[in-house]
């Protein structure tokens, strides 16, 4: 079927920041005395809002954060995003065939605003999005695997879920598309396709130029 919008993730779909912001993410929880290897930040808070950090810790071990944690983290991240931070392959090209083609498209992430801009800014994918475009958790209080998101990005662009197709690359990204009605199509240049599957992608996509083929 056709699609009147396209909803892609940012991290990892758009940008290549997983493999970055999980480093970091990883080191500083292990320095903070909460040993965590990158795979562990895969696997517990990939695709997830701010706050699954505090949850997963308070739960485990039964311990606060310290005051200032996000800023520091967000910090440290940015920092190593102004070194290493580039786009996903094909995102560039893609995002400017779909504006060819007249596709709409829209960004929704679970992260806060700072980091989507920052990270689009450093990739030069900034002017690809028109800021009315770019949905954030913070616009509805709450992450993915909630459905809000999306249902928010498809509202206020005035296109129902139904005719709306998300990329994704996280299970909770795709949890969350599948509760709001729409199709979604897991890439998985980072994540292993059978979890994409079993949260319910409608199909699976391992390199973004495949996805105009999905819009015919």
């Amino acid at each position: 079927m056709s699609y009147d919008l396209v909803i892609f993730d940012n991290d990892g779909v758009l940008v290549d920041s997983e493999p970055i912001s999980n480093r970091v993410l990883a080191e500083y929880l292990t320095e903070l005395g909460f040993p965590t290897t990158i795979e562990d930040s895969y696997r517990d808070y990939m695709g997830c809002a701010a706050h699954k950090v505090h949850d997963v810790i308070g739960e485990r071990h039964g311990a606060t954060l310290p005051q200032g944690f996000d800023d520091l983290f967000h910090a440290r991240v940015f920092a190593a995003f102004e070194q290493e931070l580039t786009p996903v392959r094909g995102a560039e090209r893609l995002l400017k065939t779909l504006q060819q083609q007249g596709v709409p498209y829209c960004l929704a992430s679970s992260a806060h605003h700072a980091w989507i801009r920052t990270a689009l800014d450093r990739t030069g994918l900034r002017g690809l999005l028109a800021e009315e475009r770019i949905f954030s958790a913070q616009d509805v209080g709450v992450g993915k695997p909630a459905p809000d998101l999306f249902l928010h990005a498809a509202r206020t662009l005035g296109v129902a879920p139904q005719r709306c197709l998300v990329i994704e690359d996280s299970p909770n990204g795709v949890l969350a598309a599948r509760a709001a009605g729409m199709d979604v199509y897991g890439y998985t240049a980072l994540t292993d396709p059978a979890k994409l599957t079993a949260a319910g992608a409608t199909g699976l996509l391992a390199d973004l130029d495949l996805v105009p083929a999905l819009l015919a």
